[in-house]
């Protein structure tokens, strides 16, 4: 699956579960029109977009900040947003077994670095 299908799809998803809790579900984009930035937020009336920058990024990266951006964008508490961010990962974990992992990402995983 291409970059921007797996975006896609994860954004269905990931809207899904937002609207089964009775939240915000963001519209989300790529790429942030800031520069240099991975993830920006905008707030408008009745709910907001998330943007996120996928290219040469890990899935698992882009992941994190679509559901980061759920949780800054409904203004959660923190035992609220533990429950999210959980049932938010549920739903997209699929996604990550499915995805090959960046060569950057594997290694910082596989091979970290020995501290004397």
């Amino acid at each position: 699956m291409s970059d921007t299908a797996t975006f896609t799809t994860a954004a269905h998803l990931l809207g899904a579960v937002a609207a089964r809790y009775g939240l915000v579900a963001p519209g989300f984009r790529s790429p942030p029109r800031v520069v240099g930035v991975q993830r920006t937020i905008r707030r408008r009336q009745g709910g907001g977009v998330v943007a996120v920058a996928i290219k040469g990024r890990p899935l698992a990266g882009v992941l994190a900040d679509m559901i980061e951006g759920i949780v800054v964008l409904n203004d959660l508490s923190l035992v609220e947003s533990c429950t999210l961010r959980t049932a938010l990962w549920e739903e997209v974990e699929q996604l990550l077994q499915s995805a090959p992992a960046s060569t950057a990402f594997s290694r910082a995983i596989l091979a970290p670095e020995r501290v004397a």
